[in-house]
């Protein structure tokens, strides 16, 4: 953990880590509704349309999950007491990494590797 790093800055990056975590739920519950085009998709490019919309949707629904997933896994971190260790290298992520990106598994020389 980082020598720096006390319990009132970990408790900041866990209450960012929080907040972060439900505007992302609330996003992902909005992508996961199918867009509607009606029940008069007649012509091939509604059809392509609807389709696009839909992969669109997935898309970015998993991007979302895989957000909440190392929000998750940062805030185990700081649970277990390893928050802010770099996942490649072992060393601390920087605290102007933590600050822009609080999730950040890598410090910012492995994040450029």
């Amino acid at each position: 953990m980082l020598d720096s790093m006390d319990s009132k800055n970990l408790s900041e990056y866990r209450k960012k880590l929080e907040a972060r975590k439900e505007t992302l739920l609330a996003e992902m519950k909005s992508h996961n509704i199918p867009g509607s085009f009606g029940n008069d998709v007649d012509g091939s490019s509604e059809k392509t349309d609807q389709a696009e919309e839909e992969g669109n949707s997935q898309a970015i629904a998993e991007s979302l999950r895989e957000d909440v997933n190392e929000i998750d896994s940062a805030i185990e971190k700081i649970q277990r007491g390893t928050y802010g260790v770099c996942e490649q290298c072992g060393a601390s992520i920087e605290t102007d990494v933590l600050a822009a990106a609080p999730e950040s598994a890598l410090c910012h020389s492995c994040k450029k590797k």
